[in-house]
């Protein structure tokens, strides 16, 4: 079963283009596939921790597009000394969010799942990025 899952992950990603929201929704619903392969969730599980999980994605989302927004005109090779310090202060200040984030949903998501789970998830989180960076490269 591991094996299929993996096999129509990685068909799912080399059809996928590197741009676009159809490419998107491709790349999300592989990540998902990938996590909820590794979990394992029971049913009850699954009906809690989805949502939670989804909000979790959203939340980060809005930080980062903030802080990149922010950055996008942004050079350091032109700007002020002043510009410059306050772009490392805003960047400072995106990681502290994300890791109050990263606490809180922790938390939340603790009261749907086990600490092997939550484990299992980073672990799943990460992997999907090496493999999407892979597949890129």
């Amino acid at each position: 079963m591991k094996k299929l899952l993996y096999i129509l992950f990685f068909m799912t990603l080399l059809g996928v283009s590197a741009q676009g929201p159809e490419a998107r929704k491709k790349i999300e619903a592989a990540k998902i596939a990938l996590i909820a392969e590794r979990l394992d969730l029971s049913p009850e599980q699954a009906e809690k921790f989805w949502p939670i999980y989804r909000e979790f994605g959203t939340k980060r989302k809005e930080i980062r597009r903030d802080f990149d927004a922010a950055r996008k005109n942004f050079d350091p090779n032109t700007a002020s000394e002043d510009e410059n310090k306050k772009m490392l202060e805003m960047a400072t200040q995106v990681k502290e969010q994300q890791l109050k984030l990263d606490r809180e949903y922790s938390s939340r998501i603790l009261n749907v799942i086990t600490t092997r789970q939550l484990n299992n998830l980073r672990k799943a989180e990460n992997d999907f990025k090496e493999m999407l960076l892979r597949r890129i490269r």
